[in-house]
């Protein structure tokens, strides 16, 4: 559901990334993907950049939510909200790195979830759930292949 209320990390975030300020790249807000919304999209990179509040430390719907996106051919990038307001350069420079292929491998806390469309574009990936780190702060994805 769209948010009328920006947390502090969205508004901050969002001084760096509109205008194409981020390295040329153009970014939009609050963009409807599927049943979703997302916190920030650059479309020409297939790129989701999602803050997460503490509420989000044992949502499964995470998961599903990044493994629609996914499958429809976005990657999802997370950051906590305190990561945002106490070390901006370090997500900057972490968004710059994936949008320039430097970090293409999922993260095991589903920090970093690559998009799941085949490298050749003939299929999709299917991606299944396994269980949470010890830490329970994130669910993880194992990546087969889908035959057929």
């Amino acid at each position: 559901m769209l948010r009328r209320d920006e947390t502090e990390a969205e508004f901050r975030l969002w001084g760096e990334l509109r205008g194409c300020h981020l390295n040329g790249y153009k970014f939009v807000r609050q963009v409807p993907l599927g049943p979703y919304f997302a916190d920030f999209v650059c479309r020409g990179s297939m790129l989701v950049v999602e803050i997460d509040g503490s509420h989000h430390a044992d949502l499964t719907i995470d998961a599903t939510r990044t493994r629609w996106l996914n499958v429809h051919g976005y990657s999802v990038l997370r950051f906590w909200n305190h990561e945002v307001l106490g070390e901006r350069r370090s997500v900057l420079e972490t968004i710059l790195a994936v949008l320039a292929g430097k970090i293409i491998t999922p993260s095991p806390d589903l920090r970093f979830a690559p998009a799941t469309l085949s490298p050749v574009g003939r299929g999709v990936v299917d991606v299944a759930p396994v269980p949470p780190l010890p830490t329970g702060e994130r669910v993880a994805f194992a990546v087969k292949a889908k035959v057929g």
